[in-house]
């Protein structure tokens, strides 16, 4: 299968790409390349692929292609925060754009990297299915919501648009970000000698390797249309279904000279959630994630020490927001996040 996979040169394409190609898919990337820069060890190899902003993407660059994975946007809560106008403008419109370009051309699949976070204010003990209300508390959260509903109304028989509600993602991948939460409290446990948690530890948070993330997208792309036309399903595990003190925790298992500091000074976060994973199983039999968090902070443990990892690269270099700032800074791009030509 020829597949256009946006985002390729992102935290989680990077990890992505490979998985799909040695699934037997062809890949072809698409990115603006503001993050291609943000590498910790030897750089990725990419599939051949296509530089360019999401918001100009044409009919040409779906040509041909038999499914799309869309991982490309303006990611996180902070980020979006920062600019919500431009969230709404990349992450929102030209999102469904490029979704009509592919139904347009052909493309009969499209999975879309949408977010747990969608049941932000969820609050509770419940686990939360992907039949609950939606809350979202951020303009990130809250883009995403709109382009569900905006792909649900482009499905018809030619065109499954399938709705990938992924967990808080972890894990190392080539392109790292430290600004997600397990990735972020190892950086600092090492760096410092203190797992910091700013808020009261107790709301909820699924995470979920990028690995696994990886391997649940290639399920979904080769999987029966029946099983996953038009519908959402939450990726992850229960058994990541753990509280913001007990992720804490787990970093200072894995960095033994750590230790954890909750502050609790930005009170209690209101992005709370327990997630119902079973419906991605029961639709993929025999698919499961593979990692849980504690391997995980193992694992970034283990490559940031093997790879140096330095205060300046993790506060600057792997946080979005610091890179977008920084070549906004520069010159690089403009107040819209397009590369100065």
């Amino acid at each position: 299968m020829r597949v256009l996979l946006t985002g390729h040169q992102g935290y989680l394409g990077t990890v992505m790409a490979p998985v799909l190609a040695a699934a037997g898919h062809e890949v072809v990337g698409l990115d603006a390349g503001l993050f291609a820069d943000c590498v910790l060890g030897p750089p990725p190899a990419d599939p051949p692929g296509h530089r360019v902003d999401l918001r100009d993407v044409t009919a040409d660059h779906v040509a041909g292609v038999d499914a799309v994975i869309h991982l490309a946007a303006l990611s996180n809560d902070p980020l979006g925060s920062l600019a919500p106008e431009l969230t709404y403008d990349i992450n929102h419109h030209a999102s469904v754009r490029l979704a009509r370009l592919a139904r347009d051309a052909g493309v009969r699949r499209f999975l879309y990297a949408s977010t747990c976070s969608v049941y932000g204010a969820a609050g509770g003990d419940d686990l939360v299915t992907e039949d609950a209300p939606l809350r979202p508390v951020t303009p990130y959260a809250e883009s995403k919501v709109r382009v569900e509903d905006d792909l649900h109304a482009l499905a018809d028989g030619d065109f499954t648009p399938v709705f990938m509600r992924n967990a808080t993602a972890f894990g190392y991948s080539p392109r790292l970000r430290a600004d997600i939460v397990l990735n972020n409290l190892v950086g600092h446990a090492l760096l410092s000698g203190e797992v910091l948690v700013l808020s009261d530890g107790t709301p909820w948070r699924p995470l979920v390797h990028a690995a696994d993330i990886a391997r649940a997208f290639t399920a979904a792309l080769s999987a029966p249309r029946e099983a996953v036309h038009d519908r959402a399903f939450n990726i992850g595990s229960e058994i990541n279904n753990v509280t913001v003190a007990e992720i804490a925790e787990q970093v200072a298992e894995a960095v033994s000279s750590a230790k954890v500091v909750i502050t609790g000074e930005t009170g209690a976060d209101p992005r709370s959630y327990r997630v119902d994973f079973s419906r991605f199983r029961a639709a993929i039999p025999g698919f499961d994630c593979e990692w849980t968090v504690k391997e995980g902070a193992l694992e970034l443990a283990d490559t940031y020490r093997k790879h140096a990892l330095t205060r300046e690269d993790f506060e600057q270099r792997f946080t979005r927001l610091a890179v977008l700032r920084a070549a906004s800074d520069a010159g690089a791009v403009d107040d819209t996040l397009r590369w100065r030509r």
